[in-house]
């Protein structure tokens, strides 16, 4: 008797609403073993993560230095938050990523 087996979706929850949905409707935050903070498209980066909506309320106006550092277990600053807001909102929009770099924590976008 042949059954069907369902595929496993797994399942994540955004650091603003708490709400989970499947990995693949979220966006990932990682912050890397080199140090780095990135927006993680493919989500496959080493790393810790944490995962944001791609609605707007979640990913520009909720997304703050305060759940991201405690999300990430490390500081994040505003500067950086702002850089990743622009990141995650031209992932969302479909820009591509592809001029984006890797925030350094020790220096502030733009230096």
């Amino acid at each position: 008797m042949p059954t069907s087996r369902r595929k496993h979706v797994p399942l994540r929850s955004c650091i603003v609403c708490q709400e989970k949905r499947s990995k693949r409707e979220l966006v990932r935050i990682v912050y890397t073993p080199e140090g780095t903070l990135e927006v993680d498209p493919k989500g496959k980066r080493p790393g810790r993560g944490a995962y944001v909506c791609r609605d707007p309320q979640c990913s520009q106006t909720g997304l703050e230095p305060r759940r991201l550092s405690r999300a990430l277990k490390h500081q994040v600053t505003r500067e950086q938050v702002a850089v990743l807001q622009a990141q995650v909102a031209a992932l969302v929009t479909g820009d591509v990523l592809a001029g984006a770099e890797p925030l350094d924590p020790g220096v502030a976008p733009g230096s």
